[in-house]
């Protein structure tokens, strides 16, 4: 008994601790200039949740970035892709926060980072430290703010974590004090879902969406035109956030639906789980988002959502069943309490629902789905829907491919995970079937290679959603190097290469310089490859022979050398 009390106390003690660093804002500013963000948190982004919050560093790089707090560097990711140069910090708080995008890291770390990169002879590493190893104070410098990365301008994305869970956690109750906000959110437009066979909006089982407009004054205007429905509906809404004195829309952090003043849905997102984000294909209208790039955040949950942000009454389906006007609203509320309330009415009246119609072939939510047939296979794990939907598969001759073009599925439908297609070749002529690759192509009739693996007498590959074409093609041609100005090499005391390839990419590279390896850095947005002279592990006063050698997706290879006197 004595021992259930005092961990019950002790439990308590560590819950009060966390929950006090959380809402007294004991962290410092991680720039040295006056914050100001272009992203917060839960932002809807392509497949995910933005993870945190992005401070802008005045349209450039190099701003100083440190520690908002005591801890030691648990992670350090350094990717031509995705974070680019990026630190995680765990602190005593329970906290790991994030640092990404950065231009460089501070000394020791970016020694200890070197030392790593040429012990895997890779530019690309993923590091953990031992706890200890890199102690950092608070308000201690790290790095630089930079732009590397799929970042698509100078800026800092920083995170805090819950480093037992690695959950992302909503920043901003850590700064809002320093970022004034008292402009509400903005809505944008309202849609409207039957389910089938259950459900009409206006004489038509199809998805209703309407812009909503604005007066003179900003004030929204009602919807364009009357909504009629009868049966089962969804509704969702566009809208963004906004700040003082910033030009960016935010994501809307609190969304709340009423009907006849009873709260029917509700969502707020303050953390998620990595492993879910890409169920913000499901928060969202997906077939408006691919097609129009267009972001409707639905106010119902289909069965195969799981996040845990939501608030809900029967999903959020709203059954009209009665003749008469039903009144909703929406509350759309940002981090600092500023709200919006649109008011819209929906009427009830009888009209036939449509019968669903019969279906081939059907994939229910619940079960692993495949679709076989002699030249196309299809194979859906469970665990990838988040609804049932109808499969339909459509081909087409082509004399330009190696196969037939698929079409899989007519319309987009979001994956959790991944399904795998097989193709079959109707021309297998090549001797090196790593050259084979599918590719997905666009409506406009330009073509992405995804690649795969030869199997029997077709290729197979994993993709992340239906609604695309496909085909194999394939690629012979090697990557392209060319050199950057060699004779100027030495006296700027850096070799740069171009380095690009025709359709599957740049797989991967190296680069030597008599017969060891030296680190050529490069990043996504640029086919710059770039060595700086190290003269601690070049010998000097001799001929120096480079060596650089490239491989594409699909397996073929380029080689350059070049000698020079250092």
């Amino acid at each position: 008994m004595k021992f259930n009390i005092l961990f019950s106390c002790v439990f308590l003690f560590f819950s009060m601790a966390r929950f006090s660093a959380y809402t007294q804002h004991p962290y410092t500013n991680p720039l040295d200039i006056p914050p100001a963000l272009s992203a917060n948190f839960g932002e809807l982004r392509s497949n995910h949740f933005h993870s945190g919050i992005d401070f802008k560093t005045q349209q450039t790089v190099n701003k100083s970035v440190v520690a908002i707090e005591d801890g030691y560097i648990s992670r350090i990711s350094v990717s031509p892709g995705g974070y680019g140069l990026a630190l995680y910090i765990d602190h005593p708080s329970g906290h790991t926060s994030v640092y990404a995008h950065l231009n460089s890291f501070s000394s020791p770390i970016a020694d200890f980072v070197k030392e790593k990169q040429y012990e895997q002879e890779s530019y690309r590493v993923e590091l953990y430290p031992e706890p200890g190893l890199l102690i950092v104070k608070k308000g201690q410098q790290i790095g630089l703010s930079g732009n590397t990365g799929s970042s698509g301008g100078p800026h800092l994305h920083f995170e805090v974590r819950d480093t037992q869970t690695q959950d992302p956690l909503d920043p901003l109750p850590f700064f809002s004090q320093a970022i004034p906000d008292t402009q509400k959110p903005d809505i944008r437009g309202i849609a409207f879902y039957p389910v089938e066979g259950k459900g009409v909006v206006n004489g038509s089982s199809d998805p209703l969406r309407m812009n909503i407009l604005k007066n003179k004054s900003g004030i929204p205007l009602a919807p364009p035109q009357a909504i009629n429905a009868w049966g089962r509906i969804g509704v969702a809404v566009k809208a963004y956030d906004r700040m003082n004195g910033q030009s960016n829309i935010y994501g809307v952090k609190h969304v709340r639906l009423f009907v006849d003043e009873k709260q029917v849905f509700s969502s707020s997102i303050d953390r998620f789980s990595f492993s879910k984000t890409r169920m913000l294909n499901s928060f969202i209208d997906f077939e408006e988002w691919r097609e129009r790039s267009s972001f409707y955040m639905k106010s119902f949950i289909e069965p195969g959502n799981t996040l845990k942000f939501y608030d809900a009454v029967n999903n959020g389906f709203i059954d009209i069943n009665e003749e008469r006007d039903y009144r909703m609203r929406y509350e759309l509320e940002d981090h600092n309490g500023n709200t919006l309330v649109y008011s819209f009415v929906v009427v009830g009246q009888q009209q036939p629902v449509a019968k669903t119609d019969s279906c081939k072939n059907f994939m229910p939510w619940t079960l692993h789905n495949t679709f076989v047939d002699f030249d196309f296979m299809l194979d859906i794990p469970s665990g990838n829907l988040y609804n049932s939907f109808c499969f339909s598969h459509r081909k087409t001759g082509s004399t330009v491919y190696y196969s037939d073009i698929h079409r899989v599925n007519d319309s987009p439908v979001p994956l959790h995970q991944n399904a795998t297609v097989w193709i079959k070749l109707n021309a297998d002529t090549l001797d090196n079937k790593q050259q084979y690759g599918i590719v997905e192509i666009t409506e406009t009739g330009n073509d992405n290679w995804i690649g795969g693996t030869y199997k029997r007498n077709g290729m197979e590959v994993s993709i992340r959603e239906l609604g695309r074409m496909y085909a194999v093609d394939s690629d012979t041609f090697p990557p392209n190097i060319v050199p950057v100005n060699p004779e100027k090499w030495v006296a700027s005391r850096r070799i740069q290469i171009r380095l690009s390839d025709n359709k599957s990419g740049i797989s991967a590279f190296k680069g030597t310089i008599n017969g060891k390896f030296v680190l050529f850095s490069h990043d996504m947005k640029s086919s710059l490859y770039t060595y700086r002279f190290d003269d601690s592990r070049l010998e000097k006063g001799k001929t120096q022979e480079l060596v650089f050698v490239a491989t594409d997706g699909a397996g073929n290879t380029t080689e350059y050398r070049y000698a020079f006197e250092y």
